[in-house]
């Protein structure tokens, strides 16, 4: 029963919209001026600490794998006799449109072309060998690394507030190093920088959201693209989101997120039965081949010897953008969790997404490329002038366009309103304390700031004004996610001694068991 008293922790609320109301406040007034300070702040955090993202990044995804082969990939979330609150489908559409959903749709086309005409390494650009080259780049992009950035942070989230009883933040994640002073400055000051964090990362992806919709209007309807009326659209889609929110999580969330799954799925199947079918079949899986060949390279390249830029604008946008999303993305799918063991958890977070991802890239992004290389093409010059535009130039090429693009349009909507739906849960949760049954009120606010924040970006310089928003939130972050990993090793290691003692710890599971997705595809009624 949700009380109409408000809930909120007065410091890290107070803080924390107090720094996003001066944000919103200098970009409406000094916009070109701070469109020039994020031009600059950057260009500097992406070439001096462009080092450390990368180290992190590895570090995250070694310690998550480490998780899924080890004892305590045992031990189950909310303890051993918790069982799963969602269906495995409901659970899996939640936690992967609420953690890609826009961005994934906007990249498709635009990023594998985008490396195919300008490809980094030496590589010669439009030729087949910059295809496969882009392929796996767009993959490692997408793959196993940003996954394992969320699964830390939910993976963290969800033992501490559902095993060891804490409250459902991002302080709880500390406590084995911290004891009862993350109820004091320090854990205020870590819940302050996840709202920051999660604010800016959320406003990039619905500035890009807004962006596309805004390009398929035009398509559509000849709407004039321009950053007024990608404001009106984020208006209107946040009218959208605030419905969602009154519905609550399971009415609202839930049902939009098996929504914007379902069209997006059979998207992906027209294009994937009209486009060129074989081409797909046999590239999807040398992509994916291609992926896991060069993982190590790739996660280990630095430009150091090229003296580039291309990493900046690419590589470590993504890897700041993730961990900027990260505390969203954590903590929701922390809350849908609850049952799950940390070896289902790791799982179907790391491996299910990541080989959902390689075939939708496949499908669009290598649809693309056939159409440049063997082709009438013209798709590359469509990227070089607006990225927005990329996939309707593809969709352009087969029958029922103006249909194919509405379905888009309305993909676009949905996972623009499922995140910032999640996102108010998430923030509101954080600037609780980790209540989970606040006021609708303070999610109403939540929802709005993130369409105002959005808003300020776009004012503020457009495209490149999201992606220095995330990089400059990410990096502080990006420390905390490397102390949560410690910590959340210390929890585990106590908890399976505790469960030892009581000789209550899980009996380990044969060999060829391990990471099996059997409980993840078994029936309704198992949970």
């Amino acid at each position: 029963m949700k009380t109409s008293k408000l809930t909120i922790q007065p410091i890290v609320f107070g803080a924390s919209a107090a720094l996003i109301v001066l944000f919103v406040v200098l970009s409406f007034l000094y916009t070109q001026e701070m469109g020039e300070t994020f031009e600059t702040a950057q260009a500097a955090f992406a070439t001096y600490a462009g080092w450390f993202y990368v180290i992190s990044v590895n570090i995250f995804l070694i310690f998550v794998v480490s998780l899924l082969f080890s004892r305590y990939g045992r031990i189950r979330l909310g303890g051993q006799d918790a069982t799963p609150e969602f269906t495995t489908r409901g659970w899996l559409a939640m936690l992967f449109s609420a953690g890609m959903g826009i961005g994934l749709v906007f990249w498709a086309v635009a990023e594998p072309v985008y490396h195919f005409a300008a490809p980094p390494q030496g590589v010669a650009g439009e030729t087949v060998e910059a295809a496969k080259r882009a392929m796996t780049i767009t993959l490692f992009h997408w793959g196993f690394h940003a996954w394992a950035i969320y699964a830390v942070v939910g993976l963290s989230l969800a033992f501490f507030a559902y095993n060891r009883g804490l409250p459902l933040t991002v302080r709880s994640a500390f406590y084995p190093i911290l004891g009862e002073r993350i109820y004091g400055p320090i854990g205020h000051a870590i819940d302050i920088m996840a709202v920051v964090a999660t604010m800016f990362g959320l406003a990039t992806s619905l500035g890009l959201g807004a962006q596309q919709v805004n390009a398929g209007l035009g398509v559509l309807l000849g709407v004039e693209q321009g950053v007024n009326v990608q404001i009106v659209i984020i208006a209107v889609i946040t009218l959208i989101a605030l419905w969602s929110v009154l519905n609550g999580l399971d009415g609202g969330v839930r049902r939009l997120s098996e929504l914007n799954m379902g069209l997006a799925a059979l998207l992906m199947i027209f294009v994937f039965l009209l486009g060129p079918t074989l081409f797909i079949l046999n590239s999807v899986i040398q992509n994916f081949g291609g992926y896991l060949r060069e993982l190590i390279e790739l996660s280990t390249w630095t430009e150091s010897y090229g003296n580039t830029q291309w990493q900046h604008s690419w590589t470590i946008f993504y890897w700041a953008w993730w961990i900027a999303w990260s505390p969203f993305v954590g903590m929701f799918i922390a809350r849908i969790s609850r049952g799950r063991t940390i070896r289902e958890f790791v799982t179907a977070v790391l491996l299910v997404p990541a080989l959902i991802t390689a075939v939708w890239m496949t499908v669009f992004g290598g649809s693309a490329l056939h159409e440049e290389l063997f082709g009438a093409g013209g798709i590359t010059e469509v990227v070089r002038e607006d990225y927005a535009l990329a996939l309707f130039a593809l969709l352009e090429r087969y029958p029922a366009m103006m249909l194919t693009s509405g379905v888009a349009v309305v993909v676009i909507v949905s996972f623009f309103v499922t995140s910032s739906d999640s996102g108010s849960l998430v923030v509101d949760a954080i600037t609780s304390g980790g209540a989970e049954n606040s006021p609708v009120v303070q999610r109403v606010f939540w929802v709005t700031a993130e369409g105002i924040v959005a808003a300020a970006l776009l004012l503020a310089g457009g495209l490149d004004a999201l992606q220095a928003g995330s990089v400059l939130t990410g990096l502080p972050f990006a420390v905390v996610l490397l102390v949560m990993c410690y910590s959340l090793r210390r929890g585990l290691h106590e908890e399976w001694r505790e469960l030892r003692d009581a000789g209550k710890a899980p009996a380990e599971e044969p060999l060829w068991q391990r990471g099996r997705l059997s409980r993840l595809t078994k029936g309704n009624s198992d949970e």
